[in-house]
């Protein structure tokens, strides 16, 4: 298959460029930077990988690219829990999955052939937060900025089938691999200083690096599947939970918690991302016969610490 990418030098999307390369696939990389995807990508090492440069809030030359590939995989959006939510944050935030999310989508309508499927992210904040509740594909969405966000972005996606492409939307929780979450936490532990955020009562879903590439991948090629699906393992944890296992693997304490204040005053109301969380279950991805490689956090963070 020939497969567009966009989000393909963040730490999803390059695993996922590997993982393309590797099994054959020709992957189309649409990069905001053109330069900086080749050093990503350097032709050498990814001869099946075609860079273009794309501005993603604007219609333009690069969406003819979409014509002749067979799906595409839209994980582009700014940063989340990167800085204070000013109003203008947010509507970078919203505007980077909306409207980049439109163009793709209209490119598609313009394609000739058109893709026969799209894969979209989104994110579990789709369902709001909450310390009891248990969340699955089926659940109402929440109403806090970041549900509101997932909702708006779902709705640009699902304008995709308007012109007959299957469209899969993959609600991500929490990526562990190496980088991202476990990268910032490492120098507190590796300081003996690690411990929970918060109160550590809130709910932490997450998915192995490797799960979400591999569920990606099912998506693009499996026929059947379409839909929403929540991209988390079948066991999620509490923040204490996950902290105390990292520092059981790490032979380091995690006694000491990061008080909500200090979050707070540091990330203001975008501090809600680490001190609120949601029990999700992944029904519909258990259902499709998804096997997930990494069930449990122990499993996942023995795999991610191998490689500090």
């Amino acid at each position: 298959m020939k497969i567009a990418v966009t989000g393909a030098t963040g730490f999803v999307g390059s695993r996922l460029v590997e993982r393309l390369q590797q099994e054959g696939h020709q992957i189309l990389v649409l990069s905001r930077s053109a330069d900086r995807a080749q050093r990503f990508f350097p032709a050498s090492t990814f001869p099946q990988v075609e860079i273009v440069g794309y501005s993603p809030l604007q219609s333009g030359d690069w969406q003819q690219k979409i014509s002749g590939c067979q799906g595409i995989v839209n994980l582009a959006g700014a940063p989340i829990a990167e800085g204070r939510w000013t109003p203008e944050r947010k509507q970078e935030i919203l505007d980077s999955r909306t409207v980049a999310t439109q163009k793709i989508v209209e490119a598609i309508a313009q394609a000739h052939p058109q893709p026969s499927v799209l894969v979209n992210s989104s994110a579990i904040g789709y369902y709001g937060t909450s310390e009891t509740a248990t969340f699955d594909e089926t659940s109402a969405p929440g109403d806090d900025f970041l549900a509101q966000v997932c909702q708006a972005w779902e709705a640009e996606a699902q304008m995709v089938k308007d012109s007959g492409t299957r469209l899969v939307i993959l609600r991500s929780g929490i990526v562990l691999g190496m980088g991202g979450v476990i990268a910032k936490m490492l120098l507190p532990f590796r300081l003996f200083a690690g411990g929970p955020l918060g109160t550590g009562r809130q709910w932490f879903s997450w998915i192995h690096r490797e799960d979400l590439v591999n569920l990606i991948l099912l998506a693009l090629t499996k026929p059947e599947m379409a839909g929403v699906f929540n991209a988390t393992a079948p066991n999620p944890v509490r923040m204490a939970e996950f902290t105390q296992t990292m520092g059981q693997l790490m032979h380091r304490p995690s006694w000491l918690p990061v008080p909500d204040f200090a979050l707070e005053a540091l990330l203001g109301e975008a501090a809600q991302v680490v001190l609120e969380g949601q029990q999700v279950l992944p029904k519909h991805t258990s259902d499709s016969g998804f096997q997930y490689r990494y069930v449990t956090i122990k499993q996942a963070l023995e795999e991610v610490l191998t490689h500090v």
